[in-house]
């Protein structure tokens, strides 16, 4: 396999690209390829479907036809896509070494001792929510506990039916999306706590209260580079800047902001704005670019140039698509997705509570 990718590697632009259709064309309407607004260029070209984490769930659990799956994105979310598929497809992650550090925050073992700390303090007040960047087996947990996953596009609505459920929320693994998501619902700093998985103890960063929110230590390494000093800077250098930043990013970020939302609102954002208007914005690198490239009548700028894409995301390149498309045309072994059934079952169930909501 090694010695085949690194041929690949060694293609010309114009030989992948090539090579790539041939193979869409010979699979045909046994193919779908889904891919993330943070994909690189000349990887979500190919894409039959683009979109953030909820608009690509949503399409998999449509996606009945194709036999093959190809997910251009990360690890959880081509897991969230084999649960959501049939059982007589196949779901393909073109390089297994994507991952999410978010998503490795949290694991199952860690999440039962949270919740053996949490409901000894708590009782029976707690519902858990997790994002969808996390692992199968952490959203199988969620589902068994009566929780629910949840995106940043539609964490609002999430949130607000889970504290209908129950008193309190367990969120995890992103604190910043859970804690700037529970501002917007009204909910004071001091209401909210911090579980930390390697101490198994609790903080409370804003003053010790009783919590309606524990807030998993977890977080996004490329959103917590966008920091309140980049808002300041940049607000120097343009005054007439708007800048809008997603919800994965640290809260004194948040409320610097003119705006902040899912990748979704932010593309929606930039679409509706006038020529001549001014952005700055705190997402992933190849979102940005890319938005700067289909919009050139608006100024668009990284709230932060001096950080680098998300490099598990940016691991998923044309070689490693490519190679996964060949070996589909010619049923070599493939970098396969799959959960095992107990744990896509309970999962399942986490997911399809939020779908029903959303």
């Amino acid at each position: 396999m090694e010695r085949k990718l690194t041929d690949l590697i060694e293609l010309s632009a114009d030989e992948l690209h090539a090579r790539i259709m041939a193979a869409k064309e010979s699979l045909g309407k046994d193919l779908v390829i889904l891919g993330h607004h943070y994909q690189r260029d000349d990887v979500i070209c190919y894409a039959d479907y683009r979109g953030d984490s909820l608009k690509l769930a949503q399409i998999a659990a449509n996606i009945r036809d194709a036999k093959y799956i190809v997910f251009c994105g990360v690890h959880f979310m081509a897991e969230t896509t084999d649960i959501l598929a049939s059982d007589e497809q196949m779901v393909i992650l073109p390089d297994l070494n994507a991952g999410c550090s978010m998503a490795d925050m949290a694991d199952e073992q860690e999440l039962e001792e949270c919740w053996d700390v949490i409901t000894a303090l708590y009782g029976d007040s707690i519902i858990p929510v997790t994002y969808v960047n996390s692992t199968a087996q952490v959203k199988a947990f969620v589902g068994k506990h009566g929780g629910l996953t949840v995106t940043s596009s539609n964490a609002e609505r999430v949130l607000a039916h889970a504290f209908e459920t129950k008193q309190r929320v367990l969120f995890l693994p992103d604190q910043h999306l859970g804690r700037n998501t529970g501002v917007k619902l009204g909910i004071p700093l001091q209401q909210m706590c911090v579980y930390d998985p390697k101490e198994m103890e609790i903080e409370f960063p804003d003053g010790e209260g009783d919590p309606k929110m524990i807030l998993w230590k977890g977080h996004c390494s490329v959103h917590t580079k966008f920091e309140p000093v980049h808002v300041q800077e940049v607000r120097e250098k343009y005054p007439d800047i708007r800048v809008i930043v997603h919800p994965e990013c640290p809260y004194e970020t948040v409320r610097l902001a003119d705006a902040n939302g899912s990748t979704n609102y932010i593309i929606q954002q930039i679409e509706r704005a006038p020529a001549g208007t001014k952005w700055a914005i705190g997402t992933e690198h190849n979102l940005v670019h890319r938005l700067a490239k289909e919009h050139p009548e608006q100024m668009i700028i990284s709230l932060n140039e001096r950080i680098c894409p998300c490099l598990t995301m940016n691991r998923i390149d044309r070689p490693h698509l490519l190679w996964a498309l060949e070996q589909l045309c010619t049923d070599r072994s493939q970098p396969v997705i799959r959960v095992d059934q107990e744990t896509a079952k309970w999962a399942k169930l986490a997911i399809d509570r939020m779908l029903e909501i959303s």
